[in-house]
């Protein structure tokens, strides 16, 4: 990209923040809600599929008021586990879906009225999957084609639309962009759109494909890198989230850091949307950087974050829709083609940083792993800019894409107060700063939810685990009000004991669709092959006590 456009980027970012009063502190909020809402989560059941751990064992979960149960997709026996949880406390598995049948890898399921629909990866992951359906009394319905490497799946709000983001990564066997050993295999990325209108029996399936923009002016933010690849093959859609009305989508593009938009009816992508850089030299946008300087350091670096979300999910104010956003940062790494690099290891314009040689130490910013990609766009062999891969936070933005709010470092100094011992660990260890070099807490699932009258996000943190919770009932001026982990942190790491590892999906379960009258949260550990149940204890506004 040009210089001028990559920094006339930033300079928008900065000043959109600026103009909405974001970050000028860790909490971001500047003018927060007179009652903030005062509740707790406590883990009241828990289901868990013994090892083999950290196999996908549950990765998705979703729910069925209408029976009261949960299913859950199991990547790792590529199975859906049905789990009845009449009694919450006790969620039991009555019965399973084997999915071999329908491809190799269960990626994705969702379910509205009875009516359940599960993502299914092809054995080959570069050619097509399925998504399958199944009635309450788990007999198949219909299996409809979808894209390579089908992940998300969601029904619209009115039931009528099924969406699928078929994610279309590259092969892995040969190498990525090169020619050594063949052309390497690349789908591109796609959005299935099943309209069930005439019924599951006879659904309509189109494509909203990306190939339209292979020739595009594209915003400079958007990351399009793959060696040899167009538009449309670089492009991997994540997660989608639907407008109330059921007629537009919002389709994350993580390794692009960007997202599409969607109009549902004739499968068309209506536009991409660039979502910017975030400055780490802001106060309230710091970052722990090292794994060896055996402290707990959150602070400013001359360092810009690529948001790259996973997980969005969308919510209404005052007419207007706005999407909630768990920036994880997702990086490239083939066999053929890596994008990450430790600092240490690059060669730094001495212009933009001075400092260069005090900032590749051990115990500055010469651990941390920032993207290949973009940092020297004056091509002179050397790197203008420090790009880290994910914001370590969640973001608030409007439907175009704007941010309206962003936790900023919250998330490190919340886990960093609670559990200094385990302070940015991975999944898989006890170590505390593990992942400092690497998305910290990285941030990945988020689901909303209504209490009170009060829209909650439930965002999870993939590596030290646990669920942050946020009142976000004023999008400009969210609130965090609980953060609940039930991981053990105590003795030797020991898979059999440690607890919850590795929250991947969640699913709020509302007052009225609970079967004890209570609002649950369902979440779905990857790495642990487990699913907890917390109730939401709602006490009272502080205000009132």
């Amino acid at each position: 990209m040009k210089a001028s456009n990559f920094i006339q980027t930033q300079l928008s970012v900065c000043c959109a923040c600026l103009l909405l009063g974001i970050a000028t502190s860790g909490f971001g909020a500047a003018n927060p809600p007179a009652d903030p809402l005062d509740i707790s989560l406590t883990a009241i059941g828990r289901y868990t599929n013994a090892g083999p751990y950290d196999q996908a064992a549950a990765k998705i979960v979703t729910h069925d008021p209408l029976t009261q149960r949960l299913y859950v997709a199991n990547g790792r026996d590529n199975r859906v586990e049905v789990l009845d949880i009449l009694d919450p406390t006790q969620p039991t598995k009555i019965a399973e879906l084997d999915m071999d049948p329908y491809g190799a890898i269960v990626n994705g399921v969702a379910v509205q009225h009875g009516l359940l629909a599960v993502a299914v990866q092809n054995a080959v992951k570069t050619s097509p999957g399925q998504a399958v359906f199944f009635d309450s009394n788990l007999q198949f319905l219909n299996a409809v084609p979808v894209g390579a490497l089908p992940d998300f799946i969601v029904f619209s709000p009115d039931g009528r639309w099924v969406l699928v983001s078929n994610e279309g990564e590259p092969n892995t066997y040969n190498d990525y962009g090169a020619e050594t050993n063949g052309p390497s295999i690349d789908p591109e990325g796609s959005i299935t759109i099943v309209d069930l209108w005439t019924g599951v029996a006879t659904p309509t399936v189109n494509t909203a494909t990306f190939t339209a923009f292979n020739d595009a002016a594209l915003d400079p933010s958007i990351r399009i890198f793959g060696p040899n690849a167009t538009v449309a093959q670089d492009l991997e859609p994540e997660s989608i989230a639907v407008s109330a009305d059921s007629t537009t989508a919002y389709v994350t593009l993580q390794e692009n850091n960007a997202m599409a938009v969607v109009d549902i009816a004739s499968a068309t992508v209506t536009r991409l949307v660039g979502l910017g850089f975030k400055d780490c030299s802001q106060p309230g946008y710091g970052l722990d950087a090292s794994d060896q300087d055996n402290a707990i350091n959150i602070t400013n670096w001359p360092v810009w974050a690529v948001y790259m979300p996973d997980e969005v999910a969308a919510c209404q104010y005052r007419g207007q829709t706005f999407l909630v956003m768990a920036n994880e940062g997702d990086v490239r790494d083939y066999p053929g083609y890596a994008e990450a690099a430790r600092v240490s290891t690059l060669p730094l314009d001495p212009t933009a940083f001075t400092n260069a040689a005090e900032l590749k130490l051990t115990n500055n910013l010469g651990r941390l792993n920032v993207s290949t990609v973009g940092g020297d766009p004056d091509g002179d062999g050397d790197f203008d800019f420090l790009f880290a891969t994910g914001g370590r936070s969640f973001t608030i933005r409007t439907a175009d894409g704007q941010v309206v709010f962003d936790s900023g470092d919250q998330f490190e100094q919340v886990t960093a107060a609670l559990y200094p011992k385990a302070f940015n660990c991975s999944n898989t260890a006890n170590k505390r700063d593990a992942r400092s070099p690497s998305k910290g807490p990285e941030p990945e699932g988020v689901v909303l939810g209504t209490v009170v009258g009060r829209t909650l996000a439930f965002i999870g943190l993939e590596r030290i685990g646990g669920v942050m919770v946020y009142d976000v009932s004023d999008p400009f001026h969210p609130e965090l009000v609980d953060y609940v982990n039930t991981r053990n942190f105590a003795g030797t790491f020991n898979f059999d004991t440690a607890g919850d590892l590795g929250p991947e999906g969640l699913k709020f379960i509302s007052a009225g669709n609970s079967p004890t009258g209570k609002p649950l949260l369902a979440v779905a550990n990857e790495v642990s092959g487990s699913v907890t149940l917390f109730q939401i204890n709602k006490r009272a506004y502080k205000a009132e006590l």
